[in-house]
């Protein structure tokens, strides 16, 4: 600040003023002051500024799994969110990984971010750390189950109830699901909305028909051949992500299994290459910008609040939509096929 100070022939007061905007300065001076800038290519030290202030503008934001096509997309919307704000992004990368989570937190808070975006791991201790440490956090399409923290995310059960009726009401009864790891929130929710659905037809829930996969194609590829192999096969099957509906397509290709004429398929996460299958995928689509835009949005929130008596809890779920394509179908399936019709439990009467 002082050679900026001494090439713009002024005060360092003035300078302090031009660069924080703690004062008026006169149109000329701060003209000299900018140019003294760009020509010594000066830039404020955000962490002694931060130290004065106790703030950074910056937050970070921790997610599993880059590679995984919802996230680049939440990412976009919370970097634009937070640059309108005067903020800016710390990105990582925890790999599906508890551990790596924990250490990711603890460089962040090392770096006096502000506040962190999360979606967690299926063990995450960030709870917990939560706890020792008031500290603005916002978990963002998964949060730990059960707790209470405050999230965005998609509303899982209402997506997956919205999925299978779909199918019920294309006739179908031999309704699969091809679930991801239970411990997350995700597919928790997903879990859930299925069996709502099937119980309010009411539809058996068979237990050859839910398969859970760790979130990997080649796991729900091998789940997907024992499906399509079963002596009496679904006519429709779920999948509760994008890459265990890669898997399940692999599988039916391989298995020369028609599509939707022997079984429909309905996805989550609709992506721009769902639509150019053939057939085309019928799937849940994210609001995935949304997402991003209302997580980021009440991190600030959370870090103007801070010491101030805010909210322990605060969960936004955003609606899914069904995107009908041309992998579902009605069931084609001879009445001798179907299952024999169930009496509605009394608490469903």
């Amino acid at each position: 600040m002082r050679e900026v100070a001494r090439l713009a022939d002024v005060s360092l007061a003035t300078v302090s003023a031009v660069v924080n905007g703690t004062a008026p300065v006169t149109p000329v001076r701060m003209e000299r002051v900018r140019k003294a800038i760009d020509a010594l290519d000066y830039h404020p030290d955000q962490v002694a500024r931060s130290l004065k202030t106790g703030h950074t503008n910056v937050v970070g934001m921790v997610v599993p799994d880059i590679t995984n096509p919802f996230f680049p997309l939440v990412v976009r919307a919370v970097e634009q969110t937070a640059y309108e704000a005067g903020y800016s992004i710390i990105l990582c990368d925890s790999g599906e990984d508890a551990t790596h989570e924990q250490h990711h937190l603890k460089t962040l808070f090392a770096r006096r971010v502000d506040g962190v975006l999360l979606a967690c791991t299926d063990v995450s201790t960030a709870y917990e750390s939560l706890v020792k440490r008031p500290f603005p956090i916002v978990f963002v399409d998964r949060m730990p189950p059960g707790l209470p923290v405050s999230a965005v995310a998609i509303d899982n059960v209402d997506a997956a109830y919205q999925a299978t009726r779909h199918l019920i009401v294309l006739g179908h009864e031999r309704i699969a699901i091809l679930i991801g790891n239970l411990r997350l929130s995700t597919h928790i929710g997903r879990l859930e909305g299925f069996r709502k659905a099937m119980q309010e037809k009411p539809l058996p829930v068979r237990g050859e028909y839910l398969c859970t996969s760790e979130i990997h194609t080649e796991s729900a590829y091998q789940a997907a051949r024992a499906l399509l192999t079963l002596p009496e096969a679904p006519t429709a099957i779920i999948c509760s992500n994008n890459r265990l509906l890669l898997g399940l397509i692999r599988a039916i290709r391989e298995a020369g299994v028609a599509c939707p004429d022997t079984v429909s398929i309905v996805g989550f996460d609709d992506n721009v290459w769902t639509g150019n299958f053939n057939p085309s995928v019928t799937a849940i689509a994210h609001p995935t910008y949304e997402i991003g835009r209302q997580a980021m949005t009440m991190l600030l929130k959370r870090i103007r609040d801070k010491g101030k008596d805010a909210p322990a809890s605060e969960v936004v779920l955003l609606k899914g939509e069904l995107r009908v394509r041309d992998s579902t179908a009605p069931c084609r399936c001879t009445c001798a096929e179907a299952s024999p019709p169930l009496q509605r439990p009394p608490h469903l009467r």
